[in-house]
């Protein structure tokens, strides 16, 4: 049914062998957190992977026992009866390197150094990313994957899989996301970045030595991430112009008074109880640097080339953050590719964080190809 949730746990496994990074770096003896809802069936053909965007994680579906409000953070999309139904497919969620949520990041213990890897941790990117996970996906004995889906930052490790993997997947699922960042984009990262290492608990990136956490700077990045996320809509209907207080303006600088402040806030206080400092600099600079036709003189169309998966894009008319034109971008390049796409447009209110929201037709969109597309092919696989 639909509103039945599953009871899960995350698992771990450890790589000995070393990773080699597009910097040049490697990283060895590193622990990848992972979740796994559903079976997978006798000829491994219903293995769906889902790839993470900023600060969610492994914990995709499903819910922890014992635990409240602990519900994956695509639960809404994800589960017995859902879209992605895990009575029919296999779903994988990773977290990904460097990430603060159980897979190895820079809290944890260079095995080379025997110190806290910190400010050392290497620069990881989309296609790192993208090769770890293809190791996990060997580890549990999965050659093709149904499908690869994602949101945003998800949905760029989605893209480039079927870049780096093209015979491994079958499908791509590719939601809010864009084929590179834009100028307007890399700014924000960097003004959230600056927000973080100008921070004195800083120290940095080697606070964790120092017994601090560079809360400020954290909560501010979160607030300058946070507005990019809504759209002018939602905040204005939401909140307006509302008062936190009473109706009398205290005219003051520092006070908070109107209700998107007292919102931002207390997201950005959130946030830094729990998402790593060094964490945010390396995911929004993974971010920065995807770009896959760079290396092919900006032509989107000949990057695109290598890619054989057959693709569902979507996207949401009030994301601006990654506007619908940044989906067209993709499609054009697959169509001039002659391959196969299907393309939907959502008309939503709620901006880029439309994704992870439980919009009907969203929802109807991702079942349907599921259903018509995906199980279709893996029925003959």
């Amino acid at each position: 049914m639909p509103g039945f949730f599953m009871f899960v746990q995350p698992q771990y496994l450890q790589f000995d062998a070393p990773l080699a990074l597009q910097s040049g770096a490697s990283i060895r003896a590193y622990t990848l957190a992972y979740e796994t809802y559903g079976q997978l069936n006798a000829t491994k053909s219903n293995a769906v992977l889902i790839c993470h965007a900023l600060n969610a994680s492994h914990h995709v579906a499903g819910v922890y026992a014992g635990q409240a409000k602990s519900e994956g953070w695509w639960h809404t999309m994800i589960g017995p009866g859902k879209p992605v139904d895990t009575d029919t497919y296999f779903v994988i969620g990773v977290n990904n390197l460097g990430s603060c949520f159980g897979s190895t990041g820079p809290m944890h213990q260079n095995p080379d150094t025997s110190e806290v890897y910190g400010a050392s941790f290497p620069v990881v990117t989309v296609e790192d990313w993208v090769n770890a996970q293809a190791r996990l996906m060997d580890a549990l004995g999965i050659q093709t994957l149904a499908a690869v889906m994602g949101g945003s930052l998800g949905g760029m490790q989605a893209l480039s899989w079927t870049l780096q993997y093209p015979s491994r997947v079958r499908h791509a699922v590719v939601v809010a996301s864009a084929p590179n960042l834009t100028a307007e984009n890399i700014a924000f990262n960097e003004v959230a970045r600056r927000a973080i290492a100008t921070d004195p608990d800083f120290h940095g990136g080697n606070f964790y030595q120092h017994g601090t956490v560079p809360k400020r700077g954290l909560r501010i990045a979160r607030m300058v991430g946070h507005i990019t996320y809504l759209s002018d809509d939602v905040m204005n209907e939401k909140f307006g112009r509302e008062l936190r207080e009473g109706v009398d303006l205290k005219y003051s600088t520092q006070e908070v008074e109107f209700q998107i402040e007292s919102y931002l806030r207390h997201q950005g206080d959130k946030f830094a109880e729990y998402f790593d400092a060094n964490t945010y600099l390396l995911i929004t600079r993974a971010l920065d640097y995807f770009d896959p036709a760079r290396a092919f003189g900006g032509d989107l169309s000949k990057a695109l080339a290598r890619a054989t998966a057959k693709f569902l894009l979507v996207s949401f008319s009030t994301d601006w953050r990654f506007a619908p034109a940044r989906s067209h971008e993709i499609a054009k390049a697959l169509l001039d590719n002659h391959r196969e796409l299907s393309y939907a447009e959502i008309n939503a209110p709620h901006g880029h964080d439309a994704f992870l929201l439980e919009d009907a037709r969203y929802m109807g969109v991702v079942r349907s190809y599921f259903e018509s597309k995906v199980s279709a092919e893996m029925a003959t696989a």
